[in-house]
């Protein structure tokens, strides 16, 4: 394997941005655009993510290709001082995965709690603070609970926006 150079490297993460963003334009393609109180539909907040992903991708290609990210640390000094936590990582890639793979399961309030939970364990372990105590757990979930109920009941008693839910009571 060849040795890459930053600029190189730089290239590639920018046309990794501008990829995403052109990816999730093609996905807001597909999202009914009927307009809805206030006259924005339900594709307005991905075309404006989609198009600032563009925007940044192709600054960032750009700067890449006309000599490399100039306000970039020294690169040997950054690889001396930061290490990557992969499994804090791993512990929140977990949380985002799960809530996806389960909001429909154990409803919204539930499957963010599990989330919060998770993405809290990974963000310890990045500490090097990790603490899987049942105590902490027990709070933790609490934590989560009390802030994944007011954003569902705001989402679906005062902005009549169906999120699934544990039971057909739309408390929970």
């Amino acid at each position: 394997m060849t040795q890459q150079t930053p600029s190189t490297l730089q290239t590639l993460v920018a046309s990794g941005v501008l990829l995403i963003g052109v990816g999730l334009a093609a996905g807001a393609v597909s999202i009914p655009s009927a307009a809805g109180y206030g006259g924005v539909g339900p594709n307005f907040l991905p075309w404006l993510v989609s198009i600032a992903l563009a925007v940044c991708g192709g600054f960032m290609l750009w700067e890449s290709r006309t000599g490399g990210f100039r306000a970039m640390d020294d690169a040997d000094a950054a690889n001396d001082e930061i290490k990557p936590c992969w499994s804090g990582f791993a512990w929140v890639s977990a949380g985002l995965l799960a809530n996806a793979a389960l909001i429909t399961t154990l409803g919204f309030i539930l499957s963010c709690t599990l989330c919060f939970v998770l993405a809290v364990q990974g963000l310890r372990g990045a500490e090097n603070k990790p603490d899987l105590r049942p105590a902490k757990l027990a709070k933790d979930t609490l934590i989560g609970m009390a802030i994944a109920a007011p954003v569902y009941w705001m989402f679906t008693k005062f902005l009549a926006i169906n999120l699934p839910g544990l039971t057909l009571t739309g408390w929970l």
